[in-house]
């Protein structure tokens, strides 16, 4: 089996629409493979799964643990690793260094890193070392110091040029694709027919050549979901039903049944 490469994702621009989720487990990639184009190991496993209140106190070793069990369940869709918080924002050897690591410590096949103009000398020069990296514009949630809270982008017409101007910078600095997070649809759409590389919405409508949800919202599994997300599924009120059927079970002593349990000897 072929596995997707940024060229291949690059390709889909203005074509069938890209699907993406993230994955931070080795079970859910292999199941979400079957389905999807890429796979993202967001810096949201952070909140997600380590209970912090934003993204910012996610390490690098931490991203590589989750990147190496991802490439693991993953088969076939292009897995892309997030550079957290501080790991590439100094300069472009600091990035290049730390996005090296990334790469050769879980075999992926790309990089994500937040910011537009600011890291376009930095996109640059990865991947003219070899690294292929998506872009991030609009909401970027290793900035919400600065930006006051997580608040969608663009809703005024006086916020576009700027966007604009980061999606279209990274898109010459040599980005095989842009994520979009909470951007005005009016905007998404403007972006996505003005850059030559694909626009993956978060928040920012159909407008967007491609889509990427947070796997655990999607699911109905995080205890916070953005007003935006569809949960397609239950799974949160799946596992607390299966967790109390359990302990109702162990405190009634209804234990497994002797054919199903080990014996002296067995």
């Amino acid at each position: 089996m072929k596995r997707r490469t940024a060229p291949d994702i690059m390709a889909r621009k203005g074509g069938e629409p890209i699907v993406s989720l993230t994955s931070y487990h080795a079970h859910t990639a292999a199941i979400a493979d079957k389905y999807v184009d890429f796979l993202l190991v967001g810096d949201s496993l952070g909140m997600v799964m380590h209970g912090f209140e934003t993204t910012l106190p996610v390490p690098l070793d931490l991203m590589i643990m989750h990147g190496r069990a991802v490439m693991r369940g993953a088969k076939t869709a292009l897995v892309v690793v997030d550079m957290p918080f501080g790991s590439y924002e100094e300069s472009p050897a600091q990035a290049f260094r730390n996005a090296a690591r990334v790469v050769k410590e879980t075999e992926c096949g790309a990089i994500k890193l937040e910011g537009g103009r600011r890291m376009a000398e930095t996109i640059r020069f990865l991947t003219e070392r070899g690294i292929p990296v998506m872009a991030h514009v609009g909401l970027t949630p290793q900035s919400i110091n600065v930006l006051g809270g997580f608040k969608a982008q663009g809703r005024e017409r006086a916020q576009w040029a700027a966007i604009e101007e980061d999606a279209r910078q990274v898109t010459e600095a040599g980005a095989f694709a842009v994520v979009l997070e909470a951007v005005a649809e009016p905007l998404a759409r403007k972006i996505t027919g003005e850059v030559a590389i694909p626009t993956i919405g978060i928040g920012a409508s159909a407008a967007c050549d491609g889509q990427i949800l947070v796997m655990e919202d999607m699911l109905g599994l995080s205890p916070r979901v953005p007003k935006f997300v569809k949960e397609f599924g239950k799974v949160g009120q799946a596992i607390e039903g299966a967790i109390k059927m359990y302990a109702d079970d162990v405190r009634g002593r209804k234990f497994p049944e002797a054919a199903n349990t080990y014996s002296a000897k067995d």
